[in-house]
């Protein structure tokens, strides 16, 4: 007896301690943290150590530049003014960019230390469209199903669809992928399928699905039945487009539509079981009135904004663009693993994961994929107080975008009135304790609250929501929203891309969007929200430099290049130095800042994954949107300050032109584009092809090598570097070629330059 009571005690002891080590095993699984920032002190070595280097070099040369005014020369002093004033614009961008070289930090995140999904919080899924015809019905529904299909309890996703085109096709493909999705979400859950777009999904081959039922007969049978509901699905969707009223005038001028999308009954019993496990979906419809400013898409997510929060009001928001679906069903936990952090979450707006792009040729000559942009700024940008909205692919704390009326507590309901407009519901959402309801979207607040009217004498764009005073609102809410009001945010890029969009294959998609972009951020810097004065006191100053680079960087680029790729070389040709000597110890100068901003871009871009032919292609980007998008998006913003003509909004055409993807993924440029984005380019190329030739026949002639070096390198490089500006003009015989008629106004026009530069320099 007293044996078996010994080993019972030793029994229970054992048992005892298993418990004590599994508790003990859980405490720590719920106090370890959900996320780690890194950061890469020999990266910031580097930088730092650079950055000293290159500002006393720049030192020398702008001293060099400046001493040439306090002697006496022979050489025009206007040229090189000029040329002063573009190398101290350079430099002076040059400096902001250290910013994001300061402190560059990488994260990692751990969502299966999340806690249970019951405690999850909610997430609102925001997706804008505007125009059915350049962005394509089934691509937009490839985006809201994957929405639907993340890995997040669906009682608590909630996808909102605004269409501004206010088109019937568009609300028809809800439909459609909502009958769709009912078969799709639960064979993505139940094999574990990764990839949640049915296009990408069908289209990439078997083995890059990383599907774990590869094999097994049920598997293949239902993705055999699920691929044929996705071709019927296609097919029906493309047939609305066919037949549907995409007229200009509806899209500028309709009332509001909100809609939840939902079936009253289903034949089959299947579905009707699988629908009550679907995410909330609506459609949203603004009124939009030619009479009524519509504030393009600030506006848009302003009513999803409003009409979400009486419908459904998660605490989170992922705002997507149309094109960009989720290419891994896990980017809500991963953004929870930094809201739901207690030390981070009170001051944490917004998790910013990267742009990337599934349509990216490997030549990829437009750079579309925008490497130094999320590979190796926006990890600085996180290194400060955290990156900028950027557009898409972000989540972002719902009470960071109502401004100070709610962080300052306010109690007069008159005034929050005031701030955010009449209605009740959306006043009661604000306040707490409120009951969502998805009922209201048939009533009449929602219609009111998605009206036209209804930001009159509000601060809506203003302190409210997304705001309006630039057409690069997800930038300038981040700046004037966000940061400026305390928030802070993160940026998450992991190994695997969370979000994949259509980037640009043509030149003259790219330009465009270029210039838009251009266009919004240089209305912020001559605002008076212009970061280098409103930053200031509002954020670290890192921070504000950051964002300072970002709205000034395109008149920065398109002054100091016009400059640099013109004036020495009218001075080339008639003779004129403007740079050292080769026996001259400031030569070596110029020669360091020229040859280690070079080498350090190659330097990035090789240790983030690039090929040296890609530096190529970067730097040659470089120089045609300077002379061209940054030109024309400043001029722009200029114009509208000046009240010159009113701001507007085209989106990017997401329609493939078979002949231009050719040539695209060939590595061949398409210069299918307007004359107003060619003559600029094809007349400094000429410029620096006529330069080039009597430079060379100077060093000749004259032997004048030493003295003119530097001024017949600079179109030598330019002349090599765009290369393919040249070979559109004269080699090829194709319809993307640079039309002849172009190619002939631009000589003319580089004449002229020539002659009156002579003029006036000599």
């Amino acid at each position: 007896m007293k044996l078996l009571y010994k080993e019972w005690r030793r029994e229970v002891a054992t048992k005892l301690k298993s418990q004590k080590i599994v508790r003990e095993a859980m405490d720590q699984s719920s106090n370890a943290p959900m996320h780690l920032c890194h950061v890469n002190k020999l990266t910031i070595f580097i930088n730092r150590t650079y950055t000293v280097i290159y500002s006393v070099a720049l030192s020398f040369l702008l001293y060099y530049r400046a001493s040439f005014f306090f002697h006496d020369t022979k050489t025009p002093i206007l040229p090189s003014l000029i040329v002063f004033a573009a190398e101290l614009v350079s430099s002076f961008e040059w400096l902001l960019t250290q910013a994001y070289r300061w402190r560059p930090v990488s994260r990692t995140v751990f969502p299966e230390r999340l806690p249970e999904d019951d405690k999850l919080p909610a997430v609102d899924v925001f997706i804008c469209t505007a125009d059915p015809e350049k962005e394509p019905p089934v691509e937009v529904m490839n985006t809201v199903i994957s929405a639907m299909a993340l890995d997040y309890p669906p009682e608590k996703l909630h996808v909102y669809l605004s269409d501004d085109g206010g088109a019937d096709e568009t609300l028809n493909g809800m439909r459609e992928a909502w009958k769709f999705a009912k078969r799709w979400i639960p064979f993505c859950k139940r094999y574990k399928i990764k990839c949640r777009s049915p296009k990408a999904y069908f289209s990439a081959a078997e083995d890059e699905n990383e599907d774990g039922a590869l094999g097994v007969t049920d598997f293949i049978q239902e993705r055999q039945i699920i691929q044929e509901k996705y071709e019927v699905f296609k097919e029906r969707v493309r047939e609305y487009a066919r037949h549907g009223d995409t007229g200009n005038s509806k899209r500028r001028d309709h009332s509001a539509v909100i809609e939840v999308i939902q079936e009253s009954s289903s034949n089959h019993a299947f579905e009707e079981n699988e629908a009550k496990n679907m995410p909330l979906l609506v459609y949203i419809s603004r009124e939009k009135r030619p009479s009524h400013a519509h504030h393009f898409k600030a506006g848009a997510l302003n009513v999803l904004l409003r009409v979400s929060g009486v419908i459904s009001n998660s605490p989170f928001i992922l705002g997507l663009d149309c094109d960009m679906y989720c290419n891994d069903p896990s980017s809500a936990r991963q953004a929870m693993c930094f809201h739901l952090d207690p030390k981070l979450s009170p001051t944490l707006a917004l998790v910013q994961f990267p742009q990337k792009f599934h349509n990216i040729s490997k030549n990829d000559i437009y750079d579309s994929q925008l490497r130094e942009t999320f590979s190796v700024l926006w990890q600085g940008f996180d290194g400060q107080q955290g990156p900028c909205v950027s557009g898409t692919g972000y989540y972002i704390k719902r009470l960071s975008l109502y401004g100070k009326s709610l962080k300052e507590d306010h109690k007069d309901l008159m005034e929050l009135r005031k701030s955010v407009g009449p209605s009740n519901e959306f006043i009661k959402s604000l306040l707490g304790k409120y009951n969502p309801n998805v009922k209201m979207a048939q009533l009449a607040e929602t219609q009111q609250l998605a009206s036209c009217t209804y930001e009159d004498g509000t601060k809506w764009g203003e302190e409210a929501g997304f705001l309006y005073a630039s057409v690069a609102e997800d930038y300038f809410t981040g700046f004037a929203s966000l940061h400026c009001k305390g928030w802070n945010s993160v940026y998450c890029d992991p190994p695997k891309p969370q979000f994949l969009g259509s980037g640009t294959t043509n030149l003259n998609d790219f330009l465009v969007q270029g210039t838009r972009w251009s266009s919004g951020l240089v209305d912020v810097a001559i605002s008076k929200y212009c970061p280098l004065i409103y930053g200031l006191s509002k954020m670290s100053f890192l921070e504000s430099m950051c964002y300072a680079w970002i709205a000034i960087f395109p008149i920065c680029r398109f002054f100091s290049l016009w400059c640099l790729a013109t004036i020495p070389q009218l001075c080339l040709v008639n003779g004129i130095s403007l740079y050292p000597e080769v026996s001259n110890s400031y030569f070596w100068i110029f020669s360091f800042v020229f040859l280690s901003s070079v080498l350090r871009h190659l330097y990035e871009a090789l240790t983030t994954g690039a090929s040296l032919q890609h530096w190529i292609y970067e730097q040659r980007i470089w120089m045609m949107k300077a002379v061209t998008s940054h030109l024309y998006g400043s001029l722009d913003a200029f114009m509208k300050k000046f009240g010159l003509r009113e701001a507007s909004f085209f989106p990017t055409n997401k329609v493939d032109d078979i002949e231009q993807l050719k040539r695209y993924n060939a590595g061949v440029f398409d210069f299918q584009t307007s004359a107003l984005f060619l003559v600029p380019l094809a007349s400094l190329v000429i410029l620096n092809m006529v330069s080039l030739s009597v430079g060379i026949a100077r060093v000749i002639f004259l032997g004048e090598l030493e003295k003119l070096f530097i001024q017949v390198f600079i179109p030598f490089y330019v002349v090599v570097v765009n290369y393919p500006i040249i070979e559109g003009m004269l080699i090829r015989k194709d319809n993307g070629r640079i039309p002849p008629s172009v190619t002939l106004w631009s000589a003319i026009a580089s004449i002229i330059f020539c002659v009156l530069g002579s003029i006036i320099f000599m």
